[in-house]
């Protein structure tokens, strides 16, 4: 799930135990079983639901999020993709969703019929897939259980890479525990992720910044004040 451009941490930054893609670019990549490479322009849609379903996809850099839309026009976006994860695989014979670029993106393609052939390309797919079923897992509960303050957190928690999560150590400086981030998404899109209404989600960074949990530097800016501050309005301790 990557929405952003990491900035500077703070001399805090401390190894955080869950949420990291099971399988990276460096570690697992399409290319290693034929892949084709594809470069993708900002919000360019790579495929739209009810698509026939021919192909997996692997992200490489960048940012994807994919998302379905209801009949009457309102949007739910359901994942957002950062680079070693794989979308594209579909319970039919169509896709289910519409996946489409944050960013500009770099996207190793590969054929579905390649995948039936291959033991060992079937055995990666089941270890990055296992992961990327345990973020929707967390997704559901943000949906379901967290309240908007909760779920505006957790958002830019997800943001700062190696912190919150079980087994965060915390910061090493808790006096240089700042982070500075940039969002790829619009607070409409943020809105569509975290199923709330737009207005809702700038009270809630009103209120963030009033209290001084943030800095709004620009509108794809924001720069967290103290990281375990923000993290204990998760609603997760």
């Amino acid at each position: 799930m990557a929405y952003f451009d990491a900035g500077t941490p703070g001399q805090g930054a401390a190894p955080r135990m869950t949420g990291a893609p099971v399988c990276t670019p460096r570690k697992t990549s399409f290319s290693d079983f034929g892949g084709k490479s594809v470069q993708y322009d900002t919000h360019a849609v790579i495929y739209y639901e009810g698509d026939s379903a021919k192909r997996l996809y692997e992200l490489v850099k960048g940012s994807v999020m994919l998302y379905k839309l209801l009949p009457d026009g309102r949007r739910q976006v359901v994942e957002v993709l950062r680079p070693g994860d794989i979308f594209g695989l579909a319970g039919g014979d169509e896709y289910d969703c519409t996946a489409e670029t944050l960013t500009n993106a770099d996207i190793q393609e590969i054929d579905l019929r390649q995948v039936e052939r291959s033991d060992a390309l079937q055995r990666t797919l089941t270890k990055c897939l296992t992961n990327q079923m345990h973020v929707l897992h967390e997704h559901a509960v943000l949906l379901g259980r967290k309240s908007a303050v909760e779920r505006v957190a957790s958002f830019l928690m997800h943001l700062v890479p190696e912190r919150g999560g079980v087994g965060c150590v915390g910061p090493t400086d808790e006096s240089d525990d700042g982070f500075d981030l940039r969002l790829h998404m619009t607070r409409q899109e943020i809105a569509d992720y975290l199923g709330l209404t737009i207005e809702t989600v700038s009270r809630v960074v009103s209120d963030l910044k009033r209290r001084d949990v943030i800095r709004v530097d620009r509108a794809d800016r924001i720069h967290l004040n103290k990281v375990c501050g923000l993290c204990q309005m998760t609603g997760m301790h």
